[in-house]
């Protein structure tokens, strides 16, 4: 059996944590919520954790305010979705939780093929599918695992995310048959789809803070990046109402001439993280954020710079780098 690993170590345990990294999105806390479902209806004690506060706009996934930041150190096996790279875990190896999160059984499920790996995984599951739910999806069917609706909804929630609505190139036949099956076995799609808009409606003050940052988004000399910088100031203020980067990412996307939209934010520790998203076939999200410690999907991605630089020249090496990979693209 392909998955007899997966198999054994989920047998063995009764206590299991499920881990997503610093950078929650909808395809790690979908697939997180999934598993929990699984899981509890094979009668075990899940845990959900993560070192950041779950982001404003997936607060309408039923479940999100059930992951906690601490890790319990009562676990039996510790299972990592949608991650499978070890920088993506700074907090948690900053603050000395994972000290014992590594003298357990860790399996890892991940759709990341490039990452770099995580050496203290038991096993690791990585296979190159449009999100971890698909891959989730297959593993359940193949061990015979329950699928309650809840869980069903909550995989429909991570593909749809991952491959921004069955577009995106990963996007396969296979995709799509595993979303009719969820559907066949309930998921309204209506339903999550006004749930997740229905979250989407936004503050007053965000629109005026919205056409403030639209205000600021510069462009490279080409006019195939476009890029804004979130100061500490913004980010403490705004991301409780929304993350703010995520107000102009699509405006900037829709601008002629743009191939690939860069969000960066400063923090106060100096810390600076960047969000990329390409347009449709300029395919090198994935390829700029490696280039920069990062990681991710052909179309949507990023990276973080822990130590002290100065923005003006990051956002110069990083335009460069995104140009050269552009060519590239281009001539191949």
């Amino acid at each position: 059996m392909k998955y007899e690993a997966i198999k054994q170590l989920v047998d063995d345990a009764h206590n299991i944590t499920v881990l997503q990294a610093d950078n929650p999105d909808g395809d790690s806390l979908g697939s997180a919520l999934a598993l929990e479902a699984i899981l509890s209806e094979m009668g075990k004690n899940v845990t959900l954790a993560c070192a950041v506060d779950m982001p404003a706009h997936l607060r309408y996934l039923d479940g999100w305010s059930r992951v906690q930041k601490d890790l319990p150190r009562q676990t039996d096996l510790s299972i990592i979705v949608d991650a499978s790279t070890e920088s993506l875990f700074e907090y948690y190896e900053k603050n000395g939780q994972l000290a014992w999160i590594k003298t357990k059984p860790v399996l890892v499920i991940d759709h990341h093929v490039d990452a770099t790996g995580i050496s203290y995984a038991t096993h690791s599951f990585v296979e190159p599918v449009v999100a971890t739910s698909e891959l989730l999806h297959q593993i359940a069917t193949e061990l015979s695992w329950p699928l309650p609706v809840d869980a069903c909804e909550m995989m429909a929630v991570s593909i749809m995310s991952d491959s921004l609505g069955l577009v995106t190139d990963a996007t396969t036949a296979k995709s799509f048959r595993v979303m009719a099956d969820l559907v066949e076995r309930g998921v309204n799609i209506g339903k999550l789809d006004f749930a997740r808009r229905e979250l989407m409606r936004k503050e007053p003050e965000l629109l005026g803070y919205k056409g403030r940052l639209l205000e600021r988004v510069r462009f490279d000399e080409t006019g195939r990046i476009a890029f804004v910088i979130i100061p500490w100031e913004e980010i403490e203020r705004y991301s409780a109402l929304y993350n703010p980067s995520m107000l102009v990412i699509d405006d900037m996307r829709l601008t002629v001439g743009v191939d690939v939209v860069i969000g960066y934010k400063v923090y106060k520790d100096g810390k600076i993280t960047a969000k990329i998203r390409c347009n449709f076939g300029k395919s090198v999200a994935s390829d700029l954020a490696l280039s920069f410690g990062g990681g991710g999907h052909e179309y949507a991605s990023g990276f973080k710079i822990l130590k002290k630089v100065d923005i003006e020249q990051l956002i110069l090496d990083v335009n460069t780098k995104t140009n050269e990979l552009l060519d590239n693209l281009e001539t191949t």
